[in-house]
């Protein structure tokens, strides 16, 4: 990694040096490693939680199971949420167990104990049948820091970590002309996978499987190494831009007939695809005049805040350690991958889908097909039962088990990396600082 190629282009202000540790297999499959993260890592980042449209009233709460941890968050009486450990006082019972609800007090199924929205202890049976006297007013759940961005709400175990804001930098100021706060989750989906959660998480920090795992995203989106747009950011998040509405540099895509779906794309903004015969790459350029010209009187006011690059391309945020942002003008997807409670080489994958809420509109595209545009249910799911996650979602869990079981081979020596593979190198380095105690 001391010579960068021609053909992988990073940005000249956010191209950041990697020290080239080794990336071995016992960070996928050891239990020793996975006990490092537990104590070392996940305690010390934000995780999202939910969205807010779950927490609309006084009273609603959403659970997020994480591993060997559970949290609730709970609006409040004044406006505000408040996150807790879902776990009793008393002898550990977990409060809550469905994802979503609302209630007037929290209270434990065990022994009925009754918790205020603020943690307060405020009913127990035999009150007087304590040896330091009644606990209600006194006990409390223990509070962790749960704070918001956008449609989104996150969590923190490290009352020394960085506000959320500043944890995400830069992508609240980056996201910020999509207008995200008032989207709508329409798709809720999750599934219990045989690999490590690392092994999505490399994934989304590269492009190089495109042609091979996603061929087919070749016709309306640039995979091309010279015009994909890599960023690695002080804050140990990193990005990738790249073009929409144009076929892939990769192949002649630019000289013969406009191909499908790219022809449909352009049909749909009043484009005549048989005039791009021979020139394909300029109708990126005429669904961005399109857009300008006719997207208000379509419902979508949000591109009137949005730069050409973000009303046609695709902007992949991967966010240390294991969320991944993908924005396109009229949707984003949020896609991550947690630890399973016990074993290595098991993980939860989670797909959402959010988009804007145009009026009129009744139901929208999505990675699985047309759905209601209104707020979606969760739906869980074990992969390989038949159950899509998206076809992209899919392809990209597909290679997910071979790889853990060849990561477990004595043959696998260690990765051996491209040069645009280097956002992986960098996700690595950051995980070795956190487990082995550097940061």
């Amino acid at each position: 990694m001391t010579a960068e190629p021609m053909l992988s282009r990073y940005s000249a202000e956010y191209d950041l040096p990697v020290r080239g540790d080794p990336i071995t297999a016992e960070r996928y499959t050891s239990a020793e490693w996975m006990k490092a993260e537990d104590d070392h890592l996940w305690p010390r980042v934000w995780h999202l939680g939910g969205v807010l449209a779950d927490l609309e009233e006084e009273g609603d709460l959403i659970r997020h199971n994480f591993g060997r941890e559970s949290v609730i968050m709970v609006r409040q009486a004044d406006g505000s949420i408040k996150a807790f450990y879902n776990s009793c006082p008393h002898r550990g019972n977990r409060l809550v167990l469905g994802d979503v609800g609302s209630t007037p007090r929290i209270t434990c199924g065990y022994h009925g104990w009754q918790f205020d929205l603020d943690g307060t202890l405020a009913r127990v049976q035999d009150p007087d049948d304590f040896p330091g006297g009644n606990p209600c007013g006194k006990v409390h759940l223990t509070e962790l820091r749960c704070e918001s961005f956008g449609p989104f709400v996150f969590w923190c175990m490290d009352p020394d970590a960085k506000p959320l804001l500043e944890w995400l930098d830069p992508f609240p100021a980056r996201l910020a002309g999509y207008g995200l706060d008032n989207w709508v989750r329409v798709l809720n989906l999750s599934a219990d996978c045989d690999f490590n959660w690392k092994i999505i998480r490399d994934n989304f920090n590269e492009s190089y499987h495109l042609p091979t795992i996603h061929p087919e995203l070749s016709t309306f989106i640039n995979d091309g190494l010279s015009d994909t747009l890599f960023e690695m950011y002080p804050s140990g998040h990193n990005s990738m831009w790249m073009k929409g509405h144009q076929a892939t540099t990769r192949a002649d895509h630019v000289s013969g007939e406009v191909p499908a779906p790219l022809d449909e794309i352009a049909a749909a903004w009043g484009i005549d695809p048989a005039d791009y015969k021979g020139r394909t790459a300029d109708i990126r350029q005429a669904v961005i005049d399109a857009k300008r010209r006719l997207g208000a009187e379509r419902g979508y006011a949000n591109y009137a805040d949005m730069t050409d690059q973000q009303l046609v391309d695709y902007f992949h945020c991967t966010l240390f350690p294991n969320l991944t942002i993908t924005m396109s003008p009229e949707q984003c997807q949020i896609l991550r991958t947690e630890p399973h409670p016990t074993d290595p080489a098991k993980c939860v994958f989670q797909h959402w889908v959010l988009v804007p809420p145009i009026k009129g509109m009744k139901e929208v595209m999505t990675p699985v097909g047309p759905v209601p545009l209104r707020h979606a249910e969760h739906r869980h799911s074990v992969y390989g039962d038949g159950v899509s996650l998206g076809f992209v979602a899919d392809q990209d869990l597909s290679i997910g088990t071979s790889q853990q079981q060849g990561l477990n081979s004595r043959g696998f020596k260690g990765c051996i990396l491209t040069y645009q593979e280097k956002r992986i190198q960098r996700f690595h380095e950051l995980l070795d600082d956190y487990v082995k105690g550097r940061i």
